[in-house]
Parts: structure tokens; sequence; C-alpha cells
């Protein structure tokens, strides 16, 4: 019965009432008692749950499925089911963003040599800085492609190194891993693991970590389970930033990326692994503290943004920082803490 007076009330505007009343086979004072009748606790709390929701999902970027969310809900004090939450979302027509079909894929030629796999896709560590991944991603733009190096701490999820160059030169995962010592205090004979990819292969690559005092591990050709915890971040940029954005050139890339990996990645999504926290706060109980966005640590960062604490948030949302269409600086606001804590 409330379907039919809650269509008769959507088609008010179209309809005189009395006529749909008499399509629908009710009676015009059982409309208007449903109508004037107060809400119930029900829906009140429901309305109130759809709300938060809806803030939840837009403050995360429209990223976060029903599970994140629930998550959220939970840290703010709310109890609610992961259903109740997941048949909200469906209500409200709220769809975290889908990665593409399209992947680039890679092989090894060759013999890469005798390097082991000292990780056999254990993902975990004791501490920060004990083990790490990495790998290559690419970035389309208008120029041409941007690719992206990364070092992964798999204590605290956290991208601890990076490095973007319009070349795959083993220098770019070099930067990286030099980029991930300045940032954290590795343990000594800590572990890198990759792909075999040739960069990572190399003589040049295997002098540099021999000189940082890091094992090299890598997974076998072509099985990019071995690697998963990368290829994991890889997607997370991808889908929540890359995809939705469009490039003009390389520079615009490598800004936009660079905001993502310090302002939302690590220090305010929630990791899979552990949905009720992000990487900022795992650090933060450990004895190393509270995470630090690289600009803090004197790393090259150009960016038109004001710097001055461990997390921002921009103040203009109306348009990605990567849109061709931006062409005024933003501005970062301060923000004490990090969000979700």
């Amino acid at each position: 019965m409330s379907a039919k007076f809650e269509l008769t009330d959507a088609k008010k505007a179209d309809f005189p009432i009395i006529k749909m009343c008499e399509w629908a086979e009710v009676s015009t004072s059982g409309y208007y008692e449903w109508r004037d009748r107060p809400a119930s606790a029900t829906a009140i709390r429901r309305e109130h749950l759809a709300a938060l929701v809806k803030a939840i999902f837009n403050y995360s970027d429209q990223t976060y499925g029903y599970r994140r969310v629930h998550a959220q809900l939970v840290r703010q004090g709310e109890l609610v089911s992961p259903e109740l939450v997941r048949e909200l979302m469906r209500e409200l027509d709220l769809v975290a963003c889908q990665p593409r079909p399209w992947r680039p894929t890679t092989t090894v030629p060759g013999d890469p040599g005798p390097i082991p796999d000292l990780v056999n896709r254990d993902f975990t560590a004791t501490a920060p800085g004990e083990k790490m991944v990495g790998d290559i991603t690419y970035i389309q733009t208008w120029q041409g492609w941007l690719y992206l190096a990364t070092v992964i701490d798999c204590y605290t999820k956290a991208c601890i190194g990076y490095a973007m160059a319009d070349h795959l030169r083993t220098e770019l995962v070099i930067d990286a891993l030099a980029m991930a010592t300045r940032n954290y205090p590795l343990v000594k004979g800590a572990i890198f693991h990759s792909d075999r990819g040739t960069q990572y292969t190399s003589a040049a690559f295997a002098a540099a970590t021999d000189h940082l005092n890091i094992r090299r591990s890598v997974g076998a050709t072509g099985v990019c389970f071995d690697n998963a915890l990368a290829e994991s971040f890889n997607a997370a940029v991808k889908v929540e930033r890359v995809n939705r954005t469009v490039y003009p050139t390389r520079e615009h890339a490598r800004k936009d990326v660079a905001r993502y990996i310090e302002f939302r990645y690590n220090t305010r999504r929630f990791q899979s692994v552990m949905a009720t926290q992000c990487s900022a706060i795992i650090l933060s109980k450990t004895s190393i503290g509270f995470f630090q966005p690289s600009v803090l640590r004197g790393l090259p960062f150009s960016s038109a943004a004001t710097l001055s604490s461990s997390s921002w948030v921009c103040k203009d949302r109306s348009v990605p920082f990567g849109k061709y269409c931006r062409s005024s600086p933003l501005v970062f606001s301060l923000v004490p803490r990090c969000h979700g804590e």
C-alpha cells in the first residue's frame, strides 16, 4: 500500500491525485492520511544514515565501496550493519569508481639471473622498513607516457618512495628506492621485492641495493600474484585517480599523482587489509611516529600549493588538479591529524 501512495505522491504534479488513487485502487483519504503521518523512527534513522553515507562517499572522492564506508561509520560511532550500508548506497545510486579492462603487459627475455624469491607471496611484516615491494606502471598524457616507479612498505602499506619520468631506464627505480631510504629508517638487510623487469634485474640496480644494504627478491616471470601488493597499489592509483582525469602534459600528471600519493593514499585512505585504519595511523603507533609527506623531508616536490603540515585537503574540489581546464593554483588548508582518526 505504501508503494502506491509513494508513486501517487511522486506523480502528483503530472496527474490529479483523485484520478491516480482511482487507478491505484486506493482511497483518497488513505493517501492524505499517509502523507500527513509523521515519519517513523526507522525512517528518520535511515535518512540520517543515508546523509552520512553520501558524505563519506563524496569525501573519499567516490572511491569507497560499502565496506570502507561501513568502516568509517563504525569509527564515527554509528551502529550499523554492512548490508544496510550496501542497501543505502544502492538506493542513493552511489557506485565506486571501477577499473578499466585494458592493461599493458611486459615480459622479460632471457635468463634474469639467480635472484631468489624471499617473499613467497607473504606481504606482511613485523616492523616498518623490513620488507618492501616495488613496480612500474604507465600513465597516459597528451605528451606521451609518464612512468611511475613505486616502493610500498609491507607493514604500513604506504607508498614510501616513488619516482616519475618519461623514460624506463634503471635510474627511475633507483630514484624511487633512494626516496624510500630517505623517508624510512630501513631495517639492516631489508628485503625489496619486485617482478623480473629488466630495470630490477640490471647490474646498476644490484649495485644500488648492495650499497643500501638491501636484499633483492623477485617473483616468477609473468605471474602478477607474486607481486600482488605492488599491483594492488597500481590498480588503486589508476582506478581512483588516473583513469578519472585527463592530463595534457606529463607535468600535470606528475603533480596530480604525487598529490594523490601524499595527501590521500598515505594519510587518509583506508587499506583493504586493515579496513578501519590508514597507513598514517599504523605508522603513528610505531617508534618511527607519524607519517609525514615527502615535502616535509626536503624532497623534490613542485606543486602550486601552500604546504605547512603533515596532512592537507584541497579547498577547491570543483575540478581535479590534473584537468586541462584548471588554470588557477590550488591552495591547501591545514588539517591537524589523519582523516578518519
